[in-house]
């Protein structure tokens, strides 16, 4: 694994050294100089990742030192130490581009947390930039997501993919099945030739049976002429069913037909059309419990059934919210020719808390309805729907398989007293029952950002 580079400007030789030694022990790649004028040469020859530097340097400072940082290298992070720790400095070095500061005297583990943080969003902006390219470059839909379990739904789907067998695909509503159905698709030996797809749930059961099978001429009232249905027009490629644990019984056994025989039969018609097709079917249901109570073919179940795929919910796999965020900002501002460039931290830590019951589906029309509201560069957590400006605080919540700590939970309370006053500290201090000192303290303490 490629260590992380960090460059370190600190004038004060202790500091400097302590600095340099906990970050090598913690396993990044990191270089401390002692002054701004050899960062700045540094940073000629070399790209950081994360520049860690004093505000108060003899000869460039911290605030010159970021602007340099972020003409030469926008995508790095810039994390300002400062001795000197008023509300101006901070705002002008978070104006300029700095992702936080930490006042000394500052604890380790403190450093420890915003370094972590400012290279997670390093990363996210690399990925973002590789997602642009992707995007730009292919004409299929992407599968977004950097999740073990994304990650291991990827590989499945290139397996499966290239092996000409029926498919059912398990997940909720909103998690993406059809994208999945497509990708297995693209990547498949029939991917020059149709994909076609069908929701069950949205048609009638006659109306359904003539989308799929079609009709002759005269089948009906109003059939004047012959007609395909969508399997026919299909063939030689895949038909994707979905929601197909809504497909009426007597539908179920003409499908199955068509799975043994490989033909089907129009309605009103007799002569039997061969057809080559690879099933993929998905279902937000428990198809078991279905065959159970006999609402669903057994039979069919198992023709279906020959390898399945299960999409997690987005609850499970957290991680992936802001790539797929950005993902669905990129969509949308070009639908809309729009300028929105960014997502503000406020924004996707409030996404990251949220328990998305709609899934995949609903952050898109979340962050949809954002860029449609921001009339700036970044979005911002007035953009969002009101229910998702105050988060909602469960201060058992897991982080993981872990309690969080007291301190969490505690900087989580203040956060979101913040919201509710609108960064009024002297309202949160009444909230909170503590003075403007001891709230300030913790401000500093949690690096808590907040305005004035």
């Amino acid at each position: 694994m490629i260590k992380k580079k960090i460059l370190i400007a600190e004038d004060e030789e202790i500091a400097r050294d302590n600095l340099e030694h906990i970050l090598k022990k913690d396993g990044y790649d990191a270089v401390a100089v002692e002054n701004g004028m050899k960062a700045m040469q540094l940073l000629k020859q070399t790209e950081f990742d994360l520049v860690i530097t004093d505000l108060k340097m003899p000869d460039i400072n911290g605030i010159q030192l970021l602007e340099a940082v972020k003409d030469k290298h926008p995508e790095t992070e810039v994390l300002v130490i400062t001795g000197y720790a008023t509300v101006a400095t901070a705002v002008q070095a978070m104006q300029k581009g700095a992702y936080s500061y930490i006042p000394k005297p500052f604890k380790i583990d403190e450093l420890r947390i915003l370094v972590q943080r400012a290279l997670e969003k390093r990363a996210l902006f690399q990925e973002v930039g590789r997602l642009r390219l992707q995007i730009k470059e292919s004409a299929f839909p992407t599968i977004i997501g950097q999740s073990s379990k994304m990650k291991a739904l990827k590989e499945s789907i290139a397996q499966i993919a290239a092996v000409d067998c029926n498919v059912l695909i398990f997940g909720e509503t909103g998690t993406g099945k059809e994208m999945i159905a497509r990708s297995i698709h693209n990547l498949s030996p029939r991917s020059k030739n149709r994909f076609m797809a069908i929701n069950c749930a949205s048609f009638t059961e006659e109306l359904l049976g003539n989308e799929l099978f079609g009709h002759e001429a005269g089948a009906f009232t109003g059939a004047k002429g012959s007609k395909k249905g969508l399997l026919e027009v299909a063939d030689g490629g895949t038909f994707f069913l979905d929601e197909i644990g809504d497909m009426p019984l007597s539908m179920q056994a003409k499908l199955l037909r068509v799975l043994e025989e490989r033909t089907l039969i129009k309605l009103g018609g007799t002569d039997e059309i061969p057809v080559n097709l690879r099933i993929l079917a998905a279902t937000n249901k428990d198809l078991k419990e279905e065959v159970e109570n006999e609402r669903f073919r057994k039979d069919l179940y198992y023709r279906l059934n020959v390898v399945n795929l299960i999409i997690p919910p987005l609850i499970d796999r957290k991680e992936d919210i802001p790539l797929l965020s950005y993902h669905f900002l990129e969509l949308h501002k070009k639908a809309m020719d729009k300028k929105v460039e960014s997502i503000s931290d406020d924004v996707i830590r409030i996404l990251e808390n949220y328990e998305f019951p709609g899934n995949v589906r609903e952050l898109e029309n979340i962050i949809e309805r954002a860029v449609v509201m921001c009339d700036g560069n970044t979005i911002l957590v007035n953009h969002l729907p009101s229910d998702l400006k105050t988060p909602n605080i469960n201060l058992t919540r897991m982080a993981g398989n872990e309690w969080l700590t007291l301190a969490d939970n505690e900087k989580d309370y203040i956060e979101a007293v913040l919201k509710h006053t609108d960064g009024n500290k002297t309202k949160a201090s009444q909230i909170l029952g503590i003075d403007r000192v001891s709230l300030w303290r913790k401000l500093n303490r949690y690096n808590i950002e907040t305005e004035g």
